[in-house]
C-alpha cells in the first residue's frame, strides 16, 4: 500500500519509528516531512501536502502526526476531500475506515507510544470501507458541505 506520512517536531520520532515499522512490512512510504527534528517547525507545512496527496489519489491512506495530533487534524480536514481524526483507539482506527472513510490517521507524537502507534496503524491501513447504503448516505452529506 502506498502511505504518506508527515510530522512537524512533536511528531518526527514517532513519524520515524512508524516510517521504519511500515516500510518492514513492505509498504510504500511517501515521507512529506519533516525531515530532521526542528522545535520551530510548523505542522500545517507537511500535513498540507499529505492532505492534498491524498485528495489526489497519490497516496492510498495518510498519517499525520503533531504533538497531540489535534492540530494536525484540524489542518487536514481543511482539504476538501480529506477525512481525517485523530485516533486514540483499535475500535476507532478500523471503524473509521468501514463506515466514514477515514482516509488520513492523526495521531500524537507526545501522548501516543510506539506499540500502541503500531496497532492503531494496522487497524487503520487494513480496514476497508464498506459502502453500505446508510454510510454512503451520511458521507454524500458530509461531502455536500465541501461544496
Amino acid at each position: 500500500m502506498e502511505i504518506g506520512l508527515a510530522a512537524d517536531h512533536g511528531g518526527y520520532e514517532l513519524k520515524e519509528f512508524l516510517k521504519a515499522y511500515l516500510m518492514g512490512k513492505g509498504h510504500h512510504i511517501t515521507d512529506f516531512g519533516a525531515y530532521q527534528l526542528d522545535s520551530k517547525d510548523d505542522y500545517p507545512d507537511f500535513v498540507i501536502p499529505l492532505a492534498q496527496a491524498v485528495v489526489r489519489k497519490e497516496i492510498e491512506r495518510g498519517i499525520a502526526v503533531c504533538g497531540s495530533g489535534v492540530g494536525a487534524s484540524v489542518a487536514a480536514n481543511k482539504i476538501s476531500g480529506v477525512r481525517a481524526a485523530l485516533i486514540n483507539d483499535h475500535f476507532s482506527a478500523h471503524q473509521g475506515v468501514e463506515d466514514d472513510d477515514l482516509n488520513l490517521l492523526c495521531l500524537g507524537g507526545r501522548v501516543t507510544g510506539n506499540m500502541a502507534a503500531q496497532e492503531l496503524a494496522e487497524s487503520f491501513l487494513n480496514a476497508r470501507f464498506t459502502g453500505e447504503e446508510r454510510h454512503m448516505r451520511r458521507l454524500g452529506k458530509v461531502k455536500a458541505l465541501e461544496k
